[in-house]
């Protein structure tokens, strides 16, 4: 099959079992928002911050080294068992860290909080070794498929367990599922790779001297998503982080519908077209250019409808993250297209292109929570966050242009403009006092009035270009006669 078809089977596995999957876990996070106490979500992501931040070690940017496609990694199967043996050695250590720092600097809920996700993180990073062997193939339908099973299993544990009257063990639940179905989806039932070690110091080497290359960008990004949680928990609180964490949690969601499974087959696309600038811009321009019309179209859609969403679905007792959640919902608009840009630079061998950005990020970030945070609570917070994201998406489309040829006018400017227009309208309609009567006909009125005009405007404005890439699209898909790659 050639990459072309590959690529949009992928695609399509992906974007299929993410919609299911989304679904699922917009219901238990609505669920779990009613059942549990504000606390209880605050204690989970600061232990997930520390996880997050600390989990680059396991990594150690490993993953890109065995993704692209070099001299070293030509030999599928030696590669991966040098790159297991590597993520065992690396795992073991970061877990005996995690363990002894958490005994000695922590108590309570936190401490356990921390065990049990270092632990089931642990357990979850040695499966990584087969799923890099499909994405690097770009071969997605058992990834799918697991992830559409995982939330299906870890919604029925923890809502079961949040139930009878369970509260952080709920959140917990979760992550020590995913670990099991894992192991078992990719190493006992049908293994995609049989598990073994290998000690080949070239390859090594190799491992090593690309995730060394790699591994300060990647602490930069666990640091920019991550010590915004990290840092309110500790200056604001667990309960403001709980309200943080819920804000931050809803408002990503809309980019998982499609976001998440076009940015898991980018990076093995964009590795296979490295050396053809032509193919390759044109890939990147198709990915960005539906990221952007996609996020673009849900953020709008929750800004409007956020205050009717959270009375009506999680309760009055959120309300206090609206301003929040709102000002996260920046994240759903440019935080896709970061990822697949860091996806590009991994693919060219070049992941220390976008260190100095990251940088640059993190300094806006850290002078952001201080001075915004301190004195606005979370949604000081959440504004410093998204001058930290638009920072850091200007400066690597910047950096992207040494790698490919795109128009960013092309890109942004009909969205942009059919995003202004409908928010306009939509809160215009939301100021009629029928439409105020109930949330009910309040969410549903701006909602229709902002899907209807942005749709429209886009179409006017791209109807020939969105007709194009749905001809392109059906070239490309299995069985269509005269695709290519």
């Amino acid at each position: 099959m050639s990459l072309a078809r590959r690529s949009i089977t992928s695609v399509s596995w992906n974007v299929v079992a993410n919609g299911g999957k989304i679904v699922i876990l917009f219901v238990r996070s609505v669920m779990l928002a009613r059942l549990l106490p504000v606390e209880a979500f605050g204690v989970y992501a600061l232990a997930g911050s520390v996880i997050g931040l600390t989990g680059v070690l396991p990594k150690f940017g490993m993953g890109g080294a065995f993704l692209h496609r070099a001299r070293e990694t030509e030999d599928e199967a030696q590669a991966a068992a040098v790159h297991f043996t590597l993520k065992l050695l690396f795992t073991t250590l970061w877990v005996a860290l995690l363990t002894g720092g958490a005994l000695l600097f922590t108590e309570g809920e936190t401490r356990l909080a921390l065990l049990v996700l270092a632990f089931a993180t642990g357990g979850l990073e040695l499966s990584q070794t087969p799923r890099l062997i499909l994405m690097r193939r770009v071969v997605h339908r058992r990834l799918a498929l697991i992830q559409l099973l995982n939330a299906l299993l870890t919604t029925a544990v923890s809502l079961g367990l949040a139930w009878r009257g369970v509260t952080l063990w709920a959140l917990l639940a979760t992550n020590l599922t995913t670990f099991l179905l894992n192991t078992i989806a990719l190493y006992v039932w049908r293994p995609v790779w049989r598990p073994r070690l290998a000690w080949s110091p070239p390859a090594m080497r190799y491992f090593l001297r690309f995730g060394s290359r790699n591994l300060v960008a990647v602490v930069l990004l666990r640091m920019l998503d991550r010590v915004d949680d990290l840092w309110t928990g500790v200056f604001l609180g667990k309960a403001a982080l709980g309200f943080y964490s819920r804000a931050y949690t809803f408002a990503t969601y809309p980019r998982e519908v499609l976001a998440t499974p076009v940015n898991m087959v980018a990076g093995g696309t964009y590795a296979e077209l490295k050396g053809d600038r032509r193919r390759l811009s044109r890939a990147f321009f198709r990915v960005n250019a539906v990221l952007i019309r996609s996020g673009f179209l849900l953020a709008g859609l929750l800004w409007l409808v956020a205050p009717e969403f959270i009375r009506l679905l999680l309760s009055v007792k959120w309300l206090p993250m609206l301003p929040a959640f709102r000002l996260m919902l920046v994240f759903t608009l440019f935080d896709p297209m970061k990822l697949t840009v860091s996806n590009l630079f991994v693919a060219v061998g070049k992941p220390e292109q976008v260190v100095w950005a990251r940088m640059v990020q993190l300094v806006v970030l850290g002078g952001g929570l201080f001075l915004l945070g301190l004195p606005m609570g979370i949604t000081g917070v959440a504004l410093a966050v998204d001058l930290m994201l638009v920072v850091g998406i200007v400066l690597l489309f910047w950096l992207a242009r040494a790698h490919v040829d795109f128009s960013a006018g092309r890109m942004f400017a009909a969205p942009g403009t059919a995003l202004a227009a409908g928010m306009l309208l939509g809160y215009g309609v939301g100021q009629f006092p029928a439409v105020t009567a109930s949330d009910w006909t309040s969410g549903l009125a701006k909602g229709i009035a902002f899907f209807a005009v942005y749709g429209l405007i886009l179409l006017a404005l791209e109807r020939r270009q969105l007709l194009e890439m749905i001809a392109g699209m059906r070239h490309l898909l299995p069985g269509a006669k005269g695709s290519d790659a």
